[in-house]
């Protein structure tokens, strides 16, 4: 069974997947924000659009690609706690041709 997602987190899906033909027109697959964190402080990179068969977090950026925009709308995404104690890391990553959101969320212990 699904759980329904926090009103900001559906927003921003819907805003995230409302961009997904103008990525694929500009030859994205996949678009990724990578988080990570310990000790109660982390950080959120920016925003890396990627074309490849599949994604692997810095390899084949596209970095002439801008969809900055899009930043805020993958940060809501991120894993809420993600840097408390030892902390985690992770990525919330878009696929663009099945418009497929996941989050990876890797955690240190």
């Amino acid at each position: 069974m699904q759980q329904a997602l926090p009103p900001e987190q559906a927003a921003a899906k819907v805003a995230i997947l409302a961009e997904c033909q103008r990525l694929a027109e500009a030859g994205i697959t996949f678009v990724a924000v990578h988080f990570d964190g310990s000790g109660d402080e982390g950080v959120n990179e920016d925003i890396k659009c990627y074309a490849t068969e599949d994604y692997a977090y810095e390899e084949s950026e596209v970095r002439e690609a801008n969809f900055s925009y899009l930043q805020e709308h993958f940060e809501a995404l991120v894993p809420y706690g993600y840097e408390n104690n030892c902390g985690g890391f992770g990525d919330v990553i878009l696929n663009v041709k099945t418009r497929k959101i996941t989050v990876e969320r890797n955690d240190r212990f």
